[in-house]
């Protein structure tokens, strides 16, 4: 399904277990790597340090603009108008109207602010000279012709009048695909994605330039950016060299040709291949348990063993005939099951991964986590209850630091604040990267922008949204396909890289957005196997 580019493979080599790691997934590019606008202005200043002129880098922005848009020509063929701002924003706005002029598009421009920056200025100035129309009032937000939005840009804080805003919304709704925002959509904060005051506006398309704008990427700003592309201003590989290690990366769909999966040797055998526990389902939540056996499966990992609550357990040999029943959980009067007095019945270290949490239930035990999942040395992945009992213990997060092997964490936003109630999450990239070095494990903070970060500060955030992923069931499937992984990449290469964490969210995403048969949770994992399984062989 997805042929490697072994190209863009950093480094790889084959162990004695008949596997292949992957190293440095994927590359620290301007495909990928995500910064704030304060570093993209150190950039920007690096690159003028170097003999970059200001003048150059902004035809370099103009001319790439307008060649995105020329190759749309449906966007132009009711001309177009250029929103132009006060400062080099506008500069680059103009920039492409000239572009866009000289190439025969009918095109004018407006500008609703007195410029401020002499570049700006000297680009109205020919602009004018050559022809193009300035309008003296507002543009009719009614038209058919392709609006620029190209007022403020990047690291803006200026509040703009409602009568700014509600022309360029009624513009979105009239013509749904004929507005377009160059670099950051004016009034949207680049950093959180969070809106200034009462400034938001919904753009069609965002055309972020030279890297990916955090704020971009982030929830609360989807319904303003839209369709967000990222146009190339040619910056140096020295300079990215420079970024941290840890610089937080986008990954999207295509980056799946490039992730080498854990593929054990032939002649391994089943319990070589990865060894899952998972611990799931009460008599209130029999499906949750179902869905993460699931995507253990989905997964291809070796064996799946599991202890359920008996109403799961009484039909497993029907509905899960490759699963082996352990045993079965016991049951509070609330209808939740009780995890803890199984931990003892059975050699934890058998197990390469163990998935607890899937549908237990809600229960006030407060001494659920005791040594034997702490003494565990294998992957422990806690999910959905188990991070909500986890989060009533008497250490809360900080029983996970005395762990003795790795842990992933797999919340949604609720679960989160209540495991790390300390922990500011307006931001859930910086609240994922913090959550993770305070707690020594990997977090998966599931949204429409997962984010995926590690103890060291390997950060990782999907970067395509679909809604078919946002169903119920789906996040128990996630968490069974992501504990199946593990096993998988325990078995083969004998440790875990956070990256394996990250691409099975990304395929786990992946299948959702593309599964033709259907958007249950069910169906989705059903073709979520079956691209394991094309990757397998």
């Amino acid at each position: 399904m997805f042929p490697h580019s072994w190209a863009l493979i950093v480094a790889s080599i084959h162990s004695g277990f008949g596997c292949f790691l992957i190293l440095n997934w994927p590359q620290s590019d301007s495909e990928h790597l995500m910064v704030s606008s304060e570093q993209m202005q150190i950039i920007e200043k690096e690159m003028f340090s170097m003999g970059m002129p200001v003048e150059a880098l902004m035809e370099k922005v103009g001319i790439g603009i307008s060649t995105w848009i020329l190759d749309r020509q449906r966007l132009i063929e009711n001309g177009a108008i250029v929103l132009v701002g006060p400062g080099h924003n506008g500069g680059d706005g103009l920039v492409v109207a000239r572009e866009l002029y000289m190439a025969g598009v009918d095109i004018s421009i407006w500008c609703p602010f007195p410029l401020k920056k002499e570049l700006t200025q000297k680009h109205f100035d020919y602009a004018i000279r050559i022809g193009i129309e300035n309008l003296k009032h507002k543009p009719d937000p009614n038209s058919n012709s392709l609006w620029i939005e190209a007022l403020f840009g990047l690291g803006q804080s200026r509040i703009f009048s409602d009568e700014i805003v509600y022309l360029l919304n009624t513009k979105k709704k009239t013509s749904p695909d004929k507005l377009i925002s160059i670099d950051v959509p004016a009034g949207l904060d680049s950093d959180n994605g969070n809106t200034l005051s009462n400034t938001s506006f919904k753009t069609s398309f965002t055309l972020s330039l030279g890297l990916f704008k955090t704020g971009l990427i982030q929830d609360s700003a989807i319904d303003f950016v839209g369709d967000l592309e990222r146009v190339d201003i040619g910056i140096p590989n020295k300079i990215l060299v420079d970024l941290p290690e840890t610089q937080p990366l986008r990954i999207s769909f295509s980056d799946l040709s490039t992730f080498v999966w854990p593929r054990p040797s032939r002649s391994k055998s089943k319990y070589q291949r990865g060894r899952v526990l998972v611990i799931a389902g009460s008599e209130k939540y029999r499906g949750a348990a179902s869905l993460a056996l699931n995507g253990a499966l989905a997964s291809g990992t070796g064996s799946v063993s599991a202890f359920l609550p008996h109403s799961v357990s009484s039909n497993l040999w029907s509905s899960h005939p490759e699963v082996l029943l352990l045993g079965d959980l016991n049951t509070f009067q609330n209808g939740s099951s009780d995890f803890s007095k199984v931990l003892n019945e059975v050699d934890l270290n058998r197990f390469d991964s163990i998935l607890l949490g899937p549908g237990l239930g809600t229960a006030e035990e407060k001494d659920c986590f005791g040594s034997y999942l702490q003494d565990f040395k294998g992957l422990l992945v806690l999910d959905a209850d188990a991070i909500n009992r986890l989060s009533i213990t008497s250490k809360g997060w900080e029983w996970l630091n005395d762990r003795k092997g790795p842990t992933w964490l797999t919340p949604h936003l609720e679960e989160f604040k209540r495991l790390f109630p300390s922990i500011d999450c307006s931001n859930p990239l910086k609240a994922g990267i913090e959550a993770a070095k305070i707690c020594s494990s990997s977090v998966l903070l599931k949204s429409a922008h997962s984010v995926i970060s590690d103890p060291g500060g390997k950060t990782w955030q999907i970067g395509q949204v679909n809604s078919c992923v946002a169903r119920t069931g789906l996040g128990d499937v996630l968490a069974g396909f992501v504990s199946g992984m593990g096993a998988s990449g325990l078995a083969c290469d004998k440790k875990l890289d956070s990256s394996l964490l990250a691409a099975s969210a990304l395929m786990h995403a992946y299948a959702g957005a593309f599964c033709i048969k259907g958007s249950t949770a069910s169906t989705i994992c059903t073709f979520l196997s079956e691209l394991m399984k094309k990757e397998s062989t």
